[in-house]
């Protein structure tokens, strides 16, 4: 089987856990012995790219010219059987959905945000969740508030991708929801039901252990959307080093927010931002993690790293979190952090087992690698059932 994988990286300036799930889940399929066709494309073009191709870039969400040439050469180059679409904006755009299957090729598409509907993907707008644009035919309250990227005007490109596209998005063959929360909202939009499957995020099996952990961590975006705030403010109303340590790992708008507090208490550590193997110490150094997020968080990797690890996750009520932490952690909305970080610091060591145990039958990526292959192989026999090009 030939397979085209589709993605438009995030900036290398904004970390991404999507570029690592794309990155991860190519190995994985090489490894399974699936032909791959990397069709990539990174943000980080854009600063070098001509003039020319530059003034072209207020079109290219909604119809990317130079990805949709190049990737017909690529089909009938190639031949692939699926194109496994990721993230189009800005420099691919779904319009490849409708030139793959101009070329008699299946598509499958991982959904990793709202962006079907939402023009910052998040459904999360100056503090709290944000549905004001579901329903309408073109987003103009995201122009109003300038959703994407601070700025009306590509909020108002943003918006016109959404409507063109909306028709685009039901051709595709299969889906893949990250989690049945995700799958729930596919349903929302008007994708048949037959068209959707739940097949979670992987992270890379880091072994077994038996080293007892201590306190706290919280790694990722230092952003209002990951409930930064809302922890900040439970462990400030807890006494000084009652429940151990609490450790920030990461980058982001609040980092300094976080590195002030961390100077203020004897209990409160900043690591800056760290890579995989330091974070992996940092989850077995503690002895539960944190993922307070005030948005509807889709499959966050540093949950399923945390369970990997061995260690129980302490997550909000929002989003896919629910299903990801199971029965190995605590959920609490982020109002109630403060009780919810009392009750983890007293269980934490009795959930090691149970973290791994939902590690290895949700997220090991042997399976979900094999389960991505049928995916393939479900909307190829679609498109072939249903007999369009």
């Amino acid at each position: 089987m030939k397979v085209v994988v589709a993605h438009n990286l995030y900036s290398s300036a904004q970390p991404s856990g999507e570029n690592t799930v794309v990155g991860q889940e190519l190995e994985a399929l090489l490894a399974a012995g699936i032909e791959v066709l990397p069709f990539l494309r990174s943000s980080d073009e854009i600063a070098t790219m001509p003039a020319f191709r530059r003034a072209l870039l207020p079109v290219s969400p909604v119809y990317a010219h130079a990805a949709q040439r190049e990737l017909a050469l690529l089909c009938r180059r190639e031949r692939p059987d699926v194109l496994h679409l990721h993230n189009p904006y800005p420099l691919l755009s779904p319009w490849v959905v409708r030139t793959a299957q101009a070329h008699g090729v299946a598509v499958v598409q991982t959904v990793h945000n709202y962006r079907h509907v939402c023009v910052s993907g998040l459904h999360y707008r100056d503090g709290h969740t944000c549905h004001d644009c579901s329903g309408l035919a073109w987003a103009a309250p995201a122009v109003r508030h300038a959703c994407y990227r601070g700025s009306a005007a590509q909020s108002a490109v943003m918006a016109t991708a959404l409507a063109v596209h909306r028709s685009t998005w039901k051709r595709v063959d299969r889906f893949v929801a990250l989690t049945p929360k995700l799958a729930e909202f596919l349903r929302g939009i008007g994708i048949d039901e037959e068209r959707i499957v739940v097949k979670p995020n992987a992270v890379p099996d880091p072994g077994r252990h038996s080293q007892r952990g201590q306190g706290f961590l919280f790694a990722g975006r230092l952003s209002a959307e990951k409930g930064v705030l809302e922890l900040l403010a439970a462990w400030e109303s807890l006494p000084s080093g009652s429940l151990g340590h609490l450790t920030f790992a990461g980058d982001g708008p609040l980092r300094c927010r976080i590195s002030d507090f961390a100077a203020s208490r004897a209990d409160v550590h900043y690591a800056g931002k760290v890579g995989a193997p330091r974070l992996r110490e940092l989850m077995r150094d503690a002895a539960a993690v944190v993922v307070p997020s005030t948005f509807d968080d889709i499959c966050p990797l540093v949950a399923i790293e945390a369970l990997a690890n061995s260690r129980p996750v302490l997550g909000s009520d929002r989003g896919g979190l629910p299903f990801v932490i199971g029965p190995a952690g605590w959920i609490a909305p982020p109002s109630s952090l403060a009780a919810a970080l009392k009750t983890a610091y007293a269980q934490a060591a009795g959930l090691t087992s149970a973290a791994r145990s939902r590690y290895e039958e949700l997220f090991e990526p042997a399976a979900l690698t094999c389960r991505l292959i049928t995916i393939y192989q479900q909307a190829l026999s679609a498109r072939l059932s249903r007999g369009r090009p």
